[in-house]
């Protein structure tokens, strides 16, 4: 599940269109989400323009704009019912985004319900496998507007992943780095040439 927001008023335009490496950004990070993982989603918000995408990519409108990543989470795993078992959730703007750091996060969901990575002093909602079933917990808390990732984490069985889990894969987290300022984006354009 791709989470494409809006307009991202710290940038000035959407995140989406953005060039990076001779691809835009949300092309790019669904290429690199389907190397990992099948079907794609793509959770859009209400009248937001895409840049063209896969045929095979489903692309399904968010509810409802402002209320967070869970919104857009109740979204993309409502297309996903009878069509997957689990759910890789990501942003739209993580161009350095690396396969084995997704696959890696599958293998480590185990039993549990949800499966996020803690890295430095945060959790990451927007790197982490959801099962599918935990819709009707999102929901919940949708209506209770209890919008942080964090109610989620604890009202259903939740592995976290601590880096060390994780370096194997993505030794410096690349895949975490999204872009908020001109500045990321600018250092992200120096630094893709050096990606691979």
């Amino acid at each position: 599940i791709v989470l494409c927001g809006g307009q991202s008023k710290r940038m000035g335009r959407p995140k989406a269109w953005l060039p990076i490496a001779g691809e835009l950004m949300l092309p790019r990070v669904v290429r690199l989400l389907q190397e990992a993982v099948s079907p794609v989603v793509v959770v859009a918000a209400p009248g937001q323009d895409l840049p063209p995408l896969p045929e095979d990519v489903q692309i399904v409108p968010d509810e409802e704009q402002g209320r967070g990543p869970l919104q857009g989470l109740a979204a993309g795993l409502a297309a996903l019912q009878g069509h997957a078992d689990v759910a890789y959730a990501s942003s739209c703007d993580v161009p350095f985004l690396r396969p084995a750091f997704v696959r890696r996060m599958i293998e480590l969901l185990g039993s549990q319900q949800i499966c996020v990575p803690r890295v430095g002093d945060y959790h990451h909602p927007l790197a982490a496998v959801y099962r599918v079933d935990v819709l009707e917990l999102v929901r919940n808390l949708l209506r209770d507007n209890r919008l942080r990732a964090m109610f989620l984490f604890d009202a259903a069985p939740t592995r976290v992943v601590n880096a060390d889990e994780l370096r194997e894969v993505d030794p410096t987290f690349e895949t975490l780095r999204n872009l908020n300022t001109p500045e990321d984006y600018e250092q992200a354009l120096r630094d893709v040439k050096h990606f691979g």
